[in-house]
């Protein structure tokens, strides 16, 4: 048996989003997620429900490679999602959010994306998963999420999230 120390890098966001944990909780959803994500396309999504849900999968196209996710906690009243996704042989990621109402239509949403790498290939897609690369992701997400929840339409050109 081989055991390395894992080589990981994490990174946090804190955004403020324009809506109750009612609002929100169902967008963070392979399926929703179509609605306010631009270029967002899960291939195959497997859910009792038809929508997220703890132990939920799905799976989404990654260049060449398909990377499976998989919702591991998803909980509306404590407004806390937690999923991971593997790029085979180069990296599994884990995403955590936790909600916190400000107000009645107010949300700080903290997100969390741990990388870990599992070959040289993850140990380069480390080196770009960089402070301000994620800043710029999170950016993005917040300003969609904002717009769509605001409007009911998708924002286009922002960068890929």
């Amino acid at each position: 048996m081989k055991i390395n120390p894992p080589r990981r890098i994490s990174h946090t966001y804190i955004q403020t989003i324009n809506g109750s944990l009612a609002d929100i909780m169902p967008l963070y959803c392979p399926v929703r997620e179509v609605d306010w994500c631009e270029g967002w396309d899960p291939k195959v999504v497997y859910s009792h429900s038809g929508l997220v849900e703890q132990d939920c999968i799905f799976i989404t196209p990654h260049g060449e490679e398909e990377v499976v996710w998989i919702v591991t906690d998803y909980e509306v009243e404590k407004g806390y999602v937690r999923m991971y996704h593997h790029v085979p042989g180069a990296l599994i990621t884990k995403l955590e959010i936790q909600l916190t109402p400000l107000d009645e239509k107010k949300t700080r949403a903290v997100l969390t994306y741990t990388k870990t790498s599992l070959s040289e290939l993850g140990d380069k897609a480390l080196q770009a998963f960089t402070q301000e690369s994620y800043e710029e992701m999170m950016d993005a997400w917040e300003k969609a999420m904002n717009h769509y929840l605001a409007t009911g339409q998708m924002l286009r050109g922002l960068p890929a999230f």
